[in-house]
C-alpha cells in the first residue's frame, strides 16, 4: 500500500473520530448540568417526534440556556483552532499563536475601559461589551498590520514584535484601569479576562454566526497557498502564489475570527496553539487537512472545557480560561522543549 493511501486513511479515520466525539460531547453537554435532563427526553426537547414528555424546566434549561451556549462554544472553538492553524502556517512556526498580533490585548483593554467607566451609563452591557471588545481587538490588529508593512511588504517578524509591544502597552493600560476600579468593576474585569460562555444567548449567536462563518469558510480555501508558503516565500512566488496578498488576506481573516471570539467569550488562551499541533501529529503538515481538522478539534476541545467549567464546581462556574491555561501551559512548555533547537526559534 502506498504512503499516500495510508496518509489519506489516517485523515479519514481522524475525521470520523472527531465527528463522532463532537456529536457525543454535544449531546452530553445538553444533558449535563445543575438541572438533570433525562437522556430519553432530549430528542423531544429538540423537536423530534417521540413519546417522551419532558417538563417545562427541562425545556427551558436546554433550549434557553444550554443550546445557545453549546452552539457558541462550537463556533468560538472552531474559529480559534482554525485561526491558530492559519497563524502557524503564515509564520511557518509551530509555536505561533493568534494572541501574538495583539487582538486579545486590544479587546481586553477596550472591555476594561467600559467596565471601569460604567457600561450601563451608555448602553446595555450585552450590547456595549461585545461591541467595544470587537472594536478594540480590530483596532489593535490593524495597528500591528500597519506597522508590519515595510516598503509595501508585510514583514512577519515585524508583525510579531509589534504585537508583543502592543500586548505590553495594553497590559499596562489594563493594570492602570484595575488600579482605578472599585471592587465590583475589578472583579468583573478579572472574570471577563479569564473567559466565559455563561452569557451566551441567541442574540450572541445571531451576531457570531455571520461574522465567524466568513473566516471559517475562507481560511480553509487558503490551504494550497499555505502549503506552498511552507517551502519559503521565494519558492511560493515561483509556484504562482502572490505572497503579499496571501499574508494580508490570511491576517485579516485571523483578526476577524479572533476579535469576534474574544468579544463574545472573553480571552480563552492556548486553543489556537494546542489544537493545530495535535492535528498535525495525526494528519501531517498538509493544510488541506490541518485547517478543517483544527476547526473540528477546536470546537470539541472548547465544548469539553466549557462543560467541565460549568459542572465541576456546581452551582459555581469556573472561568473557562483557567482550564484552558492549565492544559495549555504545560503543553506549550513541552512544545518549546521539542522545538528549541530549530533555527527559527533561536
Amino acid at each position: 500500500m502506498s504512503r499516500g493511501l495510508i496518509a489519506r486513511g489516517r485523515v479519514r479515520l481522524a475525521a470520523a473520530v472527531l465527528a463522532a466525539l463532537l456529536i457525543a460531547c454535544t449531546l452530553a453537554a445538553l444533558v449535563i448540568g445543575p438541572v438533570a435532563i433525562a437522556p430519553e427526553h432530549l430528542p423531544a426537547i429538540l423537536g423530534l417526534p417521540t413519546g417522551a414528555d419532558p417538563s417545562d424546566v427541562e425545556r427551558l434549561a436546554v433550549l434557553q440556556i444550554r443550546l445557545p451556549r453549546v452552539c457558541l462554544a462550537l463556533l468560538v472553538g472552531a474559529a480559534l483552532g482554525l485561526a491558530g492553524a492559519a497563524m502557524q502556517g503564515l509564520m511557518r512556526n509551530p509555536l505561533a499563536d493568534p494572541g501574538l498580533i495583539g487582538v486579545s490585548a486590544g479587546a481586553a483593554f477596550a472591555a476594561a475601559v467600559l467596565m471601569v467607566l460604567g457600561v450601563d451609563r451608555l448602553l446595555p452591557t450585552a450590547v456595549a461589551l461585545p461591541a467595544a471588545s470587537f472594536i478594540g481587538g480590530a483596532a489593535a490588529a490593524a495597528a500591528v498590520l500597519r506597522l508590519s508593512l515595510v516598503d509595501g511588504r508585510t514583514r512577519i517578524a515585524t508583525m510579531l514584535l509589534a504585537g508583543l509591544a502592543l500586548n505590553a502597552i495594553a497590559g499596562a493600560g489594563i493594570g492602570f484601569l484595575a488600579y482605578l476600579a472599585d471592587d465590583f468593576a475589578l472583579r468583573t474585569v478579572t472574570l471577563w479576562m479569564f473567559g466565559s460562555l455563561g452569557h451566551a444567548g441567541f442574540g450572541e449567536l445571531a451576531l457570531a454566526l455571520p461574522l465567524l462563518l466568513l473566516p471559517l469558510m475562507a481560511l480553509p480555501a487558503q490551504a494550497r497557498a499555505l502549503n506552498a508558503l511552507l517551502l519559503g516565500e521565494a519558492e511560493a512566488l515561483h509556484l504562482g502564489i502572490d505572497v503579499e496578498v496571501l499574508k494580508r488576506r490570511v491576517s485579516v481573516l485571523i483578526v476577524l475570527a479572533v476579535a469576534v471570539s474574544v468579544a463574545l467569550a472573553g480571552i480563552i488562551g492556548f486553543i489556537g496553539l494546542i489544537v493545530p499541533h495535535l492535528v498535525r501529529l495525526w494528519t501531517g503538515p498538509d493544510h488541506r487537512y490541518v485547517l478543517p481538522g483544527s476547526a473540528l478539534l477546536g470546537a470539541l476541545l472548547l465544548l469539553v472545557a466549557d462543560t467541565a467549567a460549568r459542572t465541576l464546581f456546581m452551582p459555581a462556574e469556573l472561568p473557562i480560561g483557567i482550564l484552558t491555561a492549565l492544559i495549555g501551559g504545560p503543553f506549550f512548555l513541552a512544545l518549546l522543549l521539542r522545538y528549541r533547537d530549530r533555527p527559527e526559534l533561536a
